[in-house]
């Protein structure tokens, strides 16, 4: 594993970096060119959270103005989208997105899908000035970044909505010791640690826009259970 790598890893798992500062780690670990990473798609609002350039930024913007292009094509496919010439081999799914990124500086373009257990959160995007193709291990590198960045991002869009919603604030004894209990049923059942646990509960308040007193009584009478298949959390009713 390589310093830059490590290094990447280390900064996107510590508390001290800040939000918009989040893309830094994957320029670190992959210098090909410009990162940013977005939040969008059915339960965040499109927003550019971090961009290492007006390129990458601008990269965003086109796809949050046409709902197209690679970020969306990762987040809906929970999947890596690579386009390693993206003028001369553009991709037939997204003809206004190809149109419009003639008149910047890419020639490549890679998107990684940011997804907390089953949340959906957005996506990292790697523009190359030039066509460029990632090989596999800076594919799963680039994968493992932006599974490490998305507890940063869950984490951003719950304190944000939270700010607005007090039903996600209920700081009531026995709501905290329901959610404490609730939090240890998902650990048993996910094999995860206790801070992962109390944020997929989070999180699926967060999605329903319910408390999250509500949601563990339902995981506690057994309404609302979480189980892994392959790399994957899915919410089982």
């Amino acid at each position: 594993m390589d310093d830059a790598y490590e290094r990447a890893l280390r900064a996107l798992r510590s508390a001290e970096m800040a939000d918009d500062e989040l893309s830094r780690p994957f320029a670190l670990a992959l210098p090909l060119g410009g990162v940013s990473l977005s939040t969008f798609g059915p339960l965040c609002p499109s927003e550019t959270v971090s961009a290492t350039d007006d390129v990458a930024y601008r990269v965003d913007e086109i796809q949050f103005d046409l709902s197209e292009g690679p970020c969306w094509a990762a987040l809906s496919a929970d999947a890596p989208v690579l386009e390693p010439d993206i003028i001369g081999r553009p991709n037939a799914a997204w003809p206004a997105f190809n149109d419009a990124v003639r008149d910047q500086p890419v020639g490549a373009v890679f998107a990684f899908p940011v997804a907390f257990g089953p949340f959906p959160l957005g996506a990292v995007d790697l523009y190359v000035p030039q066509p460029a193709a990632l090989d596999d291990e800076s594919v799963q590198q680039a994968m493992t970044l932006a599974s490490a960045a998305s507890r940063r991002v869950l984490r951003r869009v719950i304190r944000t909505i939270a700010d607005d919603d007090d039903a996600l604030l209920d700081r009531s004894p026995l709501s905290r010791r329901v959610v404490h209990q609730a939090t240890g049923v998902v650990l048993a059942q996910l094999d995860i640690s206790p801070d992962d646990a109390y944020l997929i509960l989070q999180g699926h308040a967060f999605a329903r826009r319910s408390s999250m007193r509500q949601v563990a009584e339902e995981i506690l009478d057994g309404t609302v259970r979480f189980e892994k298949r392959g790399d994957l959390i899915e919410k089982v009713q």
